[in-house]
């Protein structure tokens, strides 16, 4: 890539952009209506790695529960983890709920403006921080999340993998040069839906595109090499874990749900105990239950960004029980367990593979009944 290749462009670039955006881009998106500080941290938040359709109920749930940044500072992480459990990634409604505490003590519940501010805040990078600012302040600043990156790469045809440091710096460069000093909010939702209505991973929809008389990886051919996948060594491979999850049972048909610890995998959400194999009895017990495990359910298959996990689950009814986990009263400890009710509680935050365990459950007792 050579300076001439970007000059050639730049100066007309945003016009056409902003052109197409005003036809063919989204401008009915939740957080957009109105498109406030707040609605889109919480939305650029939800975006990352999650496609648009996956968020919009999750982002209206959410709103509805904290409709600003001093409701979410005030609550309960237990509570804002429920609100998004489903959603993935849970680190991301951690971070969430400690950035609000921030803007609250720190800031007076208002929103810093400035890019660099924001980068400081818990779960908020560069990137992010800047779409909050062009989109809430109309500041221009450049972004850069896996849209645009694709946008670039492809338009002028950009070697190596988009997040290697020598890439990544590259396409900073790009993204800023070409970013406009007007319209800020409109260029920064408009170069991401290029991204992600027209020029998407797989099957580009080059004809329809503005730019694709430009585009070297279209005049190239290489709309499906471009931009470039991680490079992977010979013997690497996807790493696979694997769990045994216990399915326990009351005699009213009510569940064993106990508490994750607050970072890690699925941090402060609800599931199942778990067990080694075949030491599913050892697990209850040190819950200060005694079981009878029942024969096991088909494995079930999750995937995450880096590895596959294979749940195991063991259905096992409850023989008795002592001291502080007793089901006498319907609840364990709060803080540590819950006896729940598949058929009349409120589901309580879980992960997906969880629900999907728990839903099973439900028909069962169901056809038990």
């Amino acid at each position: 890539m050579t300076g001439e290749r970007i000059s050639d462009r730049v100066p007309d670039f945003a016009r056409r952009l902003l052109a197409w955006f005003d036809e063919h881009g989204r401008h009915d998106l939740p957080w957009q209506h109105p498109r406030t500080a707040y609605r889109v941290w919480v939305a650029e938040v939800m975006l990352q790695q999650t496609r648009v359709a996956t968020v919009i109920p999750y982002f209206e749930a959410f709103m509805a529960a904290f409709p600003d940044v001093t409701s979410l500072a005030d609550a309960d992480q237990a509570a804002v983890l429920e609100r998004w459990a489903g959603l993935g990634y849970y680190a991301r409604a951690r971070n969430l709920h400690a950035a609000a505490r921030v803007i609250r003590d720190q800031y007076g519940g208002r929103f810093p403006r400035e890019p660099e501010q924001l980068a400081a805040l818990p779960g908020i990078g560069p990137s992010t921080a800047n779409a909050i600012a062009a989109q809430a302040f109309d500041r221009p600043a450049a972004i850069l999340d896996g849209n645009v990156k694709r946008v670039l790469a492809r338009l002028y045809a950009v070697e190596g993998w988009p997040n290697a440091t020598a890439t990544a710096r590259q396409l900073w460069q790009l993204a800023e040069a070409h970013t406009p000093d007007y319209r800020a909010a409109d260029y920064t939702q408009a170069i991401m839906d290029l991204g992600a209505t027209l020029c998407t991973r797989a099957r580009p929809a080059c004809d329809d595109c503005p730019f694709a008389g430009d585009c070297h990886a279209r005049a190239e051919g290489r709309t499906a090499e471009l931009p470039h996948g991680r490079p992977r060594t010979g013997r690497e491979q996807r790493r696979r874990r694997e769990t045994t999850m216990l399915l326990i049972r009351d005699g009213a048909g009510r569940v064993l749900l106990t508490r994750r610890p607050p970072t890690g995998i699925w941090g402060g959400l609800w599931s199942l105990p778990e067990a080694e194999p075949g030491a599913e009895e050892e697990a209850a017990r040190a819950l200060g239950l005694t079981v009878r495990p029942e024969p096991p359910w088909e494995p079930l298959e999750h995937a995450f960004s880096h590895f596959d996990l294979t749940i195991n689950p063991v259905p096992a009814r409850l023989q008795e029980s002592a001291g502080l986990n007793s089901p006498a009263g319907g609840v364990m400890d709060g803080e540590e367990g819950i006896w729940y009710n598949v058929a009349t509680m409120e589901r309580p935050g879980v992960p997906a593979p969880v629900a999907t365990l728990l839903a099973r459950i439900e028909t069962d007792n169901e056809v038990e009944t």
